[in-house]
């Protein structure tokens, strides 16, 4: 059988309240945003990068001496920005975790291989400002940027070898062959090496540490082959996976519920966090 494989990454199509549920979280995010940058402007748009788009927004819980969060956002690595999504952060600084969200520079201005590498250099930014080691958990294509943190070899960057030792894929891409397929390529510029060699699910990740990767049940067969396949495959690594598809949940609303301290996918995330202490 034959998959259109541009149908099924193509999540504004295939969700016909798409636009509903972006714009309540962009509302939701410009509001809790705001509220922070009244409160606490010297931690919003810290550069850790050169461009302008390598910043970090960080919100912070009310125990200065927190643990540390990294979220990463999605948009298929070509579009929006960390300010689309500060409500996320909600969840957590209400757990008393500190919470930063990382943006980066888009395709096809830059390859994903170069959004990696940035990603990279926001979590030893945070790794430098705070000592501490992080939490990261990201959606769609951060989702695949959250695992690619998780199997860094951070000891070659001259960090600790767990600074990441815990984190999340939501809906995330973790085999990026399929995108060869779809008009986002263009963007993209893969080739079937380029794709096998970005891709997470191919990588090998630390033994006996969490990872949990949550999907939508009412996402695509793609999106949920991506996921269960993620969670299989380096579940028989050594990986402590963890396979959750909340019901009820698309690729948009699935995130809804981290701006929600008493969620059971913040509950997890607090979780999580104590792990990484």
């Amino acid at each position: 059988m034959t998959i259109d494989y541009a149908a099924e990454y193509n999540n504004r199509a295939r969700i016909p309240d798409g636009d509903e549920i972006l714009g309540r979280i962009l509302r939701g995010s410009i509001a809790y945003r705001q509220r922070a940058l009244a409160r606490q402007p010297e931690d919003i748009n810290l550069r850790y990068g050169a461009t302008e788009r390598q910043v970090i927004d960080l919100f912070r819980a009310e125990t200065a001496d927190a643990p540390v969060a990294m979220f990463i956002h999605g948009g298929f690595w070509r579009s929006l920005d960390p300010t689309h999504f500060s409500q996320v952060a909600a969840g957590l600084n209400a757990r008393g975790v500190h919470v930063a969200l990382a943006g980066y520079d888009l395709c096809p201005q830059v390859s994903i291989g170069d959004i990696v590498e940035q990603m990279r250099a926001a979590s030893l930014y945070l790794w430098r400002r705070f000592a501490k080691r992080l939490l990261v958990f990201g959606h769609s294509a951060g989702g695949h940027l959250a695992a690619a943190m998780f199997a860094t070899e951070w000891q070659k960057l001259g960090a600790p070898a767990d600074l990441v030792p815990v984190a999340t894929g939501i809906s995330g891409v973790y085999e990026l062959a399929p995108l060869i397929q779809t008009p986002m390529n263009e963007d993209f510029r893969l080739d079937e090496p380029t794709a096998v060699r970005l891709s997470p699910l191919f990588w090998t990740p630390p033994v006996g540490r969490p990872f949990d990767v949550i999907v939508g049940a009412l996402e695509s067969n793609e999106f949920l082959r991506q996921s269960r396949t993620m969670a299989e495959r380096w579940g028989k690594a050594g990986v402590l996976t963890r396979y959750d598809a909340p019901a009820g949940a698309n690729h948009f609303n699935v995130i809804e519920p981290l701006a929600d301290p008493a969620s059971p996918i913040v509950a997890r995330l607090a979780e999580l966090v104590d792990k990484a202490r």
